[in-house]
Parts: C-alpha cells; sequence; structure tokens
C-alpha cells in the first residue's frame, strides 16, 4: 500500500511530465462537468443524466478519497473550501433522489476547485506568465462564476417555473446579474419574503466578490510567493529580494524555480 500511496501522491504532487499531464486531465474533467452541470440544471431528469451524474460522481470521488489518502494533514485539507465544495457536491450526487429539493445547484460548486487547488495553481504559475501576472483576477473571475451560476441554479430551482426549460433559466442568470450589480431593471423581482432575503444576499455577496474583481483588475500585477522570512505573499514578477525584509527569494517560473 505504500507504494501504490507514493504512486498517487506523485500523480498529485510531482513534476514529471506525466504528473503535469495528469493534473492537467484533472482541469479538463473539472472544466467539462462544470459545464455540464450547468446545462442539464434546466432539462428534466431522465435515466441518461442519472447515468452521467452517476459516472461523474464515482470521478469525483475516486479523486476526493486519493487527495485525502495523501495529504499530511487531513484536518487541515478537510477545512479547504475546495474539498467543504467537493463534499456538497458528492452529497447532492447522492441524495438527490431522496431530497425532497433539487439540490443540483450545489454541483456547480465544483468551479470552486479552478481557483483554489494548491496544485493545480501552482502548475499554472510555472507553465504561464499571463497566469503569474493575472493570478488575483483570474482567481476572482472564477470565484464570481461560481458564484453567479451556482445562485442562478438555486434561484431557477426554488423561484423559477418549472418547465420553463433554458428560457427560465436565462431569466435566472439575468436576474442574479442585475442584482449583485444593482442594476434593478424591474421587469423580473422577487415577491416572497425568501425571495427578498435571497435578493439581499446576492446583493451583499455578489457586490463584494465584484469589487474585488474590479480591484484585481486595475491592481498592478503581482505574483504569489510566500517570503520565508516575513510571510510577505505578494512580489513583482521579476523580484530576487523581498521589498518588505530584503531576503532573497525564487519565484517559481517555467525554467527556474
Amino acid at each position: 500500500m505504500s507504494e501504490l500511496k507514493t504512486k498517487v501522491n506523485a500523480l498529485y504532487t510531482g513534476q514529471s511530465r506525466l504528473a503535469v499531464l495528469f493534473r492537467y486531465g484533472l482541469i479538463l474533467f473539472d472544466l467539462m462537468s462544470i459545464s455540464y452541470f450547468i446545462l442539464v440544471t434546466p432539462l428534466p431528469h431522465t435515466s441518461t443524466i442519472d447515468a452521467v451524474n452517476l459516472l461523474i460522481g464515482v470521478v469525483i470521488l475516486v479523486d476526493f478519497l486519493a487527495r485525502f489518502w495523501i495529504s499530511q494533514d487531513r484536518l487541515q485539507h478537510a477545512s479547504r473550501i475546495y474539498v467543504i465544495a467537493d463534499v456538497l457536491v458528492l452529497l447532492s450526487l447522492a441524495l438527490n433522489r431522496f431530497s425532497p429539493f433539487d439540490l443540483a445547484f450545489l454541483r456547480i460548486l465544483r468551479g470552486l476547485r479552478l481557483g483554489h487547488s494548491q496544485f493545480l495553481l501552482q502548475d499554472l504559475r510555472r507553465a504561464s506568465r499571463f497566469f503569474r501576472r493575472r493570478e488575483d483576477a483570474i482567481v476572482a473571475a472564477v470565484n464570481m462564476f461560481v458564484f453567479v451560476f451556482t445562485t442562478a441554479s438555486m434561484i431557477y430551482t426554488f423561484f423559477g417555473k418549472v418547465g420553463t426549460g433554458y428560457s427560465g433559466y436565462v431569466d435566472a442568470v439575468y436576474f442574479t446579474i442585475s442584482t449583485l450589480t444593482t442594476t434593478g431593471y424591474g421587469d423580473i423581482t422577487p415577491v416572497s419574503v425568501m425571495g427578498k432575503i435571497v435578493s439581499m444576499g446576492i446583493m451583499v455577496v455578489g457586490v463584494s466578490l465584484f469589487l474585488n474583481l474590479a480591484r484585481s483588475i486595475v491592481m498592478p500585477p503581482k505574483v504569489r510567493h510566500t517570503c520565508s522570512s516575513c510571510g510577505l505573499k505578494r512580489h513583482d514578477e521579476d523580484a530576487v529580494h523581498c521589498k518588505h525584509c530584503g531576503e532573497i527569494i525564487h519565484i517559481e517560473t517555467m525554467g527556474a524555480s
């Protein structure tokens, strides 16, 4: 078992070509599964959709268990936001048949892995100069995307008209975006108390995410690298010394680390 664990750990954390390709394959799977979850949200349940959901759920579960198995600090690993999101995704897939509510909207939380997975971010920092320079903006955009479509799917599920399909789902996305940007055209408005409470939540959380995205776009680009001496996490891309304490730093790039 120890040999198998070593091999699995090498795939998830190693720097070999096979390990990097494996992690990029996981990125592709995440993108495809998130797109699938968004596309099928307005569709009626069928045996085909249930079969695909089961297959995706098995892959997510195996990935989840493998990451947990090789983690050196499992308690800290379990507290990471993308791990919590994976638990919610797996619960939504397992309990949807038994729940009185449609939990499909929770599956879009899978997208949080794209902006918070430690080894994925390290791979992208090494491989892409653009990502190194705009990491904060890209992560903020991922967070905004996940929030918009998770919220829109929830609104469609609990407040939309059943059977309206993609037309109703577009209305839910439109309402979410107009609410979080405080545009408020008034053509779609909540009428129930719960709908108004949800709208207030969208405005509070959505505006915060939107402002964070705007801030990360207009601020001068920095790369993420923690100084071993003072803990400063943001540096110029070509920095050799930490501006705060003067410690020599080694920022990871494609050619050097």
